[in-house]
């Protein structure tokens, strides 16, 4: 079964920046739905207003179940904590290395 990646991308104003690692580090206090393999909050070198979160599920199923289980999604509410409206992007994961 293969695992898919939702991209959550979103620009943040500077003056934002601590209230949207501050709600991330929230929903991972609170923890993640099983279904999560990984997730990672991103901020571009080449323009800091730009963030992503990234988060690997282990299937489109659990994804979707997932999502059918939430009225708005952590990783959203992460970016709209933070004055800013995501746009998402979901992916197939064609290879991934486990250390």
């Amino acid at each position: 079964m293969k695992k898919i990646a939702t991209v959550l991308e979103g620009r943040v104003d500077q003056a934002q920046w601590s209230k949207l690692r501050e709600k991330y580090q929230e929903v991972l206090r609170a923890g993640l739905p099983n279904p999560i393999v990984q997730t990672f909050l991103l901020q571009s070198k080449t323009e800091p207003n730009l963030w992503r979160l990234m988060t690997i599920w282990r299937s489109q199923e659990d994804l979707d179940n997932y999502r059918k289980s939430v009225g708005t999604p952590a990783g959203v509410l992460v970016f709209r904590f933070a004055n800013a409206e995501p746009k998402l992007s979901i992916f197939e994961v064609s290879e991934l290395m486990d250390k």
